[in-house]
């Protein structure tokens, strides 16, 4: 089949330790989790509880351990946030998975 639009490439993250690395399908967020960073986004912890969301596997960007990145952004953005997300990967699937 081909396609009218190329599909995008599997992005992938390292695999600390390890030649290997990680397919990323999905990315699951919470948001005003952080006590700190709720309070400095101007909304009250204690009031308003954490919320979900998810982003495309192509928001996320790997740079190569000790590289770095420069990601351009609009010109007239005054508050740019930045984070770093971490990977669980659990061995098989299925719900209530003991550890």
């Amino acid at each position: 089949m081909s396609h009218v639009v190329n599909p995008p490439e599997v992005i992938s993250v390292p695999v600390h330790g390890s030649a290997d690395t990680f397919p990323v399908r999905r990315v699951y967020c919470v948001g005003r989790n952080y006590a700190a960073h709720a309070r400095e986004m101007g909304f009250d912890p204690d009031r308003e509880p954490p919320f979900f969301f998810c982003k495309p596997a192509d928001a996320v960007v790997p740079v190569a351990e000790g590289a770095t990145l420069e990601l351009p952004y609009p010109a007239e953005t005054s508050n740019y946030h930045y984070e770093i997300e971490l990977v669980a990967a659990i061995g098989k699937g299925g719900s209530n998975i003991s550890l």
